[in-house]
């Protein structure tokens, strides 16, 4: 295998490893000693140091290298990123999940919008954004940082049921008995006009974006152009 493959494969499994490890086995223990401050800097450097490990792994690694999919994959992958923003723009707030005030009062609420669809809308974003790029069989270095992305946000959900089953209690598991970890997709086209209109806008310029920072066309603009 490529060395900057390995690289990237060691950053991967970095990042998502501290992750895990940072957002739960040893949170509890590093706030004790760091105080809260302290501790949310250390994690942000951590991931920080990550990000831009795989980041750069990523652009040494050789592009392309697999068969692709074909115009299928880049038709499924189009559409699968559609949903992913509506999913990951809607829970950006209302969300009892974030690390803000209130978030214990917000899961005794009803679930509406994306939460309808998930209790993990931000995760399955990410999830969907992840398996539209592995669809495509593009590269070992896409699948790699997609595959990490993927395990990320699915088993990180799983996970952070855990912990906020320990942290809120009975708010949270009141919060669970009226949401879903899989998603109800027939709820998502319910998550509000304005919400898939702004969707849709990121959708369109996301797509425009691609073309320059990666030089690949990608979403609707493969086809037109």
């Amino acid at each position: 295998m490529d060395d900057a493959l390995i690289s990237l494969l060691a950053a991967s499994i970095a990042f998502v490893g501290t992750h895990f490890a940072l957002s739960h086995p040893l949170r509890a223990p590093l706030v004790g000693i760091l105080g809260a401050t302290g501790f949310m800097a250390a994690y942000s450097l951590i991931a920080a140091g990550c990000m831009a490990w795989m980041y750069f792994a990523f652009v040494a690694a050789p592009a392309g290298g697999l068969a692709t999919s074909g115009e299928i994959g880049w038709i499924v992958a189009t559409v699968l990123t559609l949903p992913a923003l509506v999913l990951f723009l809607g829970s950006l707030r209302g969300n009892p999940a974030l690390p803000a005030p209130g978030a214990q009062k917000l899961a005794t609420q009803s679930p509406t919008g994306v939460f309808a669809v998930t209790r993990h809308p931000m995760m399955w974003g990410f999830a969907l954004w992840a398996l539209s790029h592995i669809l495509l069989l593009w590269s070992w270095r896409t699948m790699i940082v997609a595959g990490a992305i993927l395990v990320l946000a699915l088993v990180g959900a799983h996970m952070q049921d855990r912990k906020k089953e320990a942290l809120m209690g009975a708010a949270w598991k009141e919060w669970e008995a009226k949401t879903s970890y899989w998603p109800r997709w027939g709820k998502i086209f319910g998550a509000g006009l304005l919400l898939w209109a702004i969707a849709i806008a990121a959708w369109l310029g996301i797509s425009y974006w691609h073309v320059s920072a990666a030089g690949i066309p990608a979403g609707v603009f493969r086809w037109l152009g």
